[in-house]
């Protein structure tokens, strides 16, 4: 199937998605290293209190087994605690200038590098599985039996998304989502294939076109697809039908930048929430850009 176009684009998708998490799994996992290393060394214990609180900077008092007191400043990133109040301290014997309470930034940053490994890895299982999961469908459906047809070919576009679809013949409408190849282009509209499964009963239904096989991007329907629509000529234009299939990677890749666009959006949303400022603003984006492009592809982006 790797000789499909559909399969080398889902596949480059998932790789730019692994290349993005993988790079931001590297730099979490820094961080909690270093973040763990620091807490590693905070083995003794006391209950302390609360002096002052300047901005988000609180001045800790905490006893030492001496019966000393120690003071320390302590970053909080959130909401610091009252004046007054006990909290629970963690310090380091050797250096009691080495502190932390509840919400301090130290534990807060291995909270977030931690959440950043889960969330890299809970994107790539889906990613794979997903991918996974559509090619032995796929593969399946090709190996149903075959039956003519007359299909036509349309182009929809919904939202930031074109897809190319395939309007069967016949006495019940049925509409068949396929990926993109330059066979769509040259086919005439409409056009006489051999369908894989039953469009009436079949959820999934592979059309051939000649010697080329294009996969569905999803179920067949019996809606007309919401969007704006544009049909194919009736005989299609020979340097249309060149410009196609001498068209490379570069035209498919600006069809699906489109999905990119909202990234850094997301991304400023995310650090919003979280509070990691740039570093989590540009780690959301870069996996969220990566995703973009992936959803492209698994939904057939046409680049035509």
């Amino acid at each position: 199937m790797f000789r499909v176009r559909a399969v080398r684009h889902g596949v480059a998708a998932v790789a730019v998605v692994l290349v993005l998490c993988a790079g931001v799994a590297v730099t979490a996992l820094l961080s909690f290293t270093s973040a763990s290393d620091r807490i590693g060394t905070l083995t003794g214990r006391a209950v302390g209190q609360v002096v002052r609180v300047a901005q988000n900077t609180v001045e800790l008092s905490w006893p030492l087994p001496d019966g000393t007191y120690r003071t320390a400043l302590v970053e909080i990133p959130g909401r610091p605690p009252a004046p007054g109040q006990k909290t629970q301290v963690a310090y380091d014997p050797d250096d009691p200038g080495q502190v932390v309470m509840p919400g301090a930034e130290l534990l807060v940053q291995a909270d977030r590098a931690l959440s950043g490994l889960a969330f890299t890895a809970a994107v790539v299982l889906l990613v794979i599985a997903a991918t996974a999961w559509r090619l032995l469908t796929r593969s399946r459906a090709a190996r149903q039996p075959a039956r003519k047809a007359r299909v036509r070919r349309v182009r929809v576009q919904s939202g930031l998304i074109v897809r190319s679809w395939l309007e069967v013949d016949g006495p019940r409408e049925r509409w068949v989502p396929v990926y993109y190849d330059p066979a769509l282009v040259a086919m005439p509209s409409p056009a006489d294939v051999v369908l894989h499964g039953d469009p009436n009963r079949d959820r999934l239904v592979v059309v051939e076109v000649g010697d080329v096989l294009l996969y569905p991007s999803g179920p067949v329907t019996s809606k007309h697809p919401r969007g704006r629509r544009g049909d194919s000529p009736a005989e299609p234009d020979p340097d249309v039908v060149a410009a196609a299939r001498s068209a490379g990677w570069r035209r498919q890749l600006r069809a699906d930048a489109v999905l990119v666009i909202p990234a850094p959006f997301i991304g400023l949303f995310w650090a919003y929430l979280d509070g990691s400022g740039f570093s989590g603003w540009l780690a959301a984006t870069l996996v969220t850009a990566g995703m973009g492009l992936w959803v492209a592809a698994w939904r057939g982006a046409d680049p035509s």
